[in-house]
């Protein structure tokens, strides 16, 4: 496999929104099917000392989210640093080849590459294979998505954007 859908769940909406949730998975369009996934909860104090900044409008907007939703932080986070090594580990071999889809040409992708700068890491992925999901479901909005799993917890998300993005290729 050669695509992953990202997902963060954060506590912001710019490229520097400090980032609370991480998900992903492997997925195949041609196969369609998913692969192996990544889910690590982030805590929150870690991302914002990397420089990472809240918005109050989003920490609002959280507060009126689904008790299924807030509970994935209802567990003790890692460091940003920790699960950012563990993307990494988890990206393994396949990162020189890896497109890495996200919600949002200036979300997902963006935010998740500041961090690793704001972390001084390099991200491991090639900026060339930034894709863009959001992109690819507005050009097909008679494909419609069927979401399972918790709304706004990001592995469920990034599992159902997959499933999407298979869907609207292969319809």
């Amino acid at each position: 496999m050669k695509d992953i859908m990202l997902d963060l769940e954060t506590m912001g909406t710019s490229s520097d929104a400090a980032i609370i949730a991480v998900g992903a998975c492997w997925f195949d369009v041609e196969k369609k099917t998913i692969g192996s996934t990544f889910f690590e909860v982030v805590d929150l104090q870690s991302s914002v000392d990397a420089g990472l900044k809240m918005d109050a409008s989003t920490v609002m907007w959280w507060m009126k989210q689904s008790d299924e939703a807030r509970g994935a932080f209802d567990r003790k986070g890692h460091t940003l640093n920790y699960v950012l090594h563990k993307f990494q580990q988890w990206i393994g071999d396949s990162a020189e080849d890896a497109k890495l889809w996200g919600n949002g040409a200036s979300f997902d992708n963006a935010i998740l590459s500041n961090a690793y700068s704001r972390a001084g890491l390099i991200h491991p992925w090639n900026f060339w294979n930034d894709r863009c999901y959001r992109t690819k479901k507005a050009d097909r909005p008679d494909v419609k998505m069927i979401r399972s799993g918790t709304h706004h917890n990001a592995l469920d998300d990034a599992m159902s954007q997959a499933e999407h993005l298979i869907d609207i290729y292969n319809t």
